[in-house]
Parts: structure tokens; C-alpha cells; sequence
């Protein structure tokens, strides 16, 4: 079709010039955009396509929302290394931010055949089982599960994890030295009760980790955690460091 008779829709226009402002810096990373107002008034184009613009500047990963305060540029100030091995509140405040947690639960459970065989423990073994949502300058970032064998870590679940760090707790009060971990990612959509506890709408992407983390206990490396965090993707990137061998 001749360009002649092809008309440019408004929305994707405006996305085109708000792209343009990022990268000429005269957005910032981290910075309020302008208005719902400002940019009606700005590029005299409806309330209806501001809307369809930023919708899908968000979706495509150049800004991100705060409920009740606005739109921002996404930068890479919020950034994680996939590759090291620090508590969720670490990363939170490696990012110049300050961390929170909410506990939903701490507790001691029976086993499971899956979870043992994970854990090398045996199905007899009982597991502890700490639920809880970070935050990062009171929003919420993250939803983590983690699940640890009592043999090792008896009392742990009498631990005030509202205010405290696991793995401060576990390298201070149980001596453990965390070795290594491993991880597994996958993009998933936010439902009915992460959604909620994530202040985020439902179907929004997420990021799904899972891994088991090992660390030493009586000079045998062995798992001493298997966790499942389901981390918010519209403020927050990741980043992995990779070597030439």
C-alpha cells in the first residue's frame, strides 16, 4: 500500500515522541512523565489515546506505574544481578531503597514427597514454611515462599520474621555458610491472590524464580532451602554478568 494512504495512528505517534524524550534525556530514568493533562494539551490528542500510549510504553518495559502517585521511566537504577546469592532484603537495599516485609506465615509443617526428595531429607523430616511480601519504600516487590528442614534449623519458626532477615538469622544464630544456589525463571501472569498481595491487576507478568539453596551443615554441603518468588516486572529489571572463558 502506497505510505501516501497510510495513516499513523495518534497513540503510537505520541508513544514515538515520549520514546524520543527518553532517550534524548529530557526524561529521566526514575522520573514522573508528564500528565494525562499536560500531554493532552502538549500533543492535542485525546485523554482516551495518553491512555493507549503509556498502556503499551508500560507493556513494552519504558515506564512503570505507582498506584495513586503516577507514571515513571523505567531506568536501570532497579536492577538485579540473577547471579548473586544475598537475602531479598539485600537486594532491596543494594537497589538504595528501603526494605519491609509483611508476614503472612512462619510455621512448621509435615513433610511432602516432592519437597523431601528436593531437601534430600527424609518424608518423616518436618519442614518450616516462611510465606512473606517485600517491600521497597512501602511498595510491594515481591511474594517469596521458602521452606527449610527443621532438623536443621530448630526454633527458627519462633523467629520475628516481620522484622528480621533469614539469612542473617541463619548465618548468625545457626553458623550456616551458604554455598551456592540454583534457580529456574519463567514468565507467568499475575492471578486472584499474588495479584492482590502484589497491588498489581490481574494477568499483569511477573517473574517466577525457583531454586534450592545449599550451604554447609556439619562439613556436608547439603540443600537447605527450596523457595518460589514471584518478583514484580513493571519497576524492576534483572541483569546477568557474564565472563569470557
Amino acid at each position: 500500500m502506497d505510505d501516501m494512504y497510510f495513516k499513523v495512528p495518534k497513540y503510537y505517534m505520541l508513544k514515538k515522541e515520549i520514546v524520543k524524550k527518553i532517550d534524548k534525556e529530557e526524561l529521566l530514568d526514575d522520573q514522573m512523565i508528564p500528565s494525562e493533562r499536560e500531554l493532552i494539551k502538549e500533543f492535542g490528542v485525546s485523554r482516551i489515546t495518553v491512555r493507549r500510549a503509556i498502556d503499551e510504553l508500560v507493556k513494552e518495559g519504558y515506564l512503570y506505574k505507582i498506584q495513586g502517585k503516577g507514571t515513571y521511566v523505567k531506568g536501570d537504577s532497579k536492577s538485579q544481578d540473577l547471579f548473586s546469592i544475598t537475602s531479598c532484603t539485600q537486594d532491596i537495599i543494594n537497589l538504595g531503597m528501603i526494605p519491609s516485609r509483611k508476614l503472612i506465615q512462619c510455621k512448621v509443617i509435615d513433610s511432602f514427597p516432592k519437597r523431601a526428595r528436593q531437601m534430600e531429607i527424609d518424608s518423616e523430616d518436618k519442614l518450616i514454611v516462611i510465606d512473606r511480601v517485600y517491600y521497597a519504600n512501602k511498595e510491594p516487590i515481591n511474594r517469596t515462599i521458602t521452606y527449610l528442614p527443621e532438623k536443621y534449623f530448630p526454633g527458627l519458626e519462633k523467629h520475628d520474621f516481620h522484622n528480621e532477615s533469614l539469612y542473617e538469622v541463619l548465618e548468625k544464630h545457626y553458623n550456616l555458610n551458604i554455598t551456592r544456589a540454583k534457580r529456574t525463571i519463567e514468565a507467568v501472569i499475575a492471578e486472584d491472590e499474588i495479584a492482590n498481595l502484589l497491588d498489581v491487576d490481574e494477568g499483569q507478568p511477573l517473574l517466577l524464580f525457583r531454586g534450592t539453596t545449599y550451604g554447609i551443615i556439619g562439613n556436608k554441603e547439603v540443600p537447605i532451602e527450596t523457595f518460589k518468588t514471584n518478583y514484580r516486572t513493571d519497576q524492576y529489571k534483572f541483569y546477568i554478568n557474564q565472563v569470557k572463558i
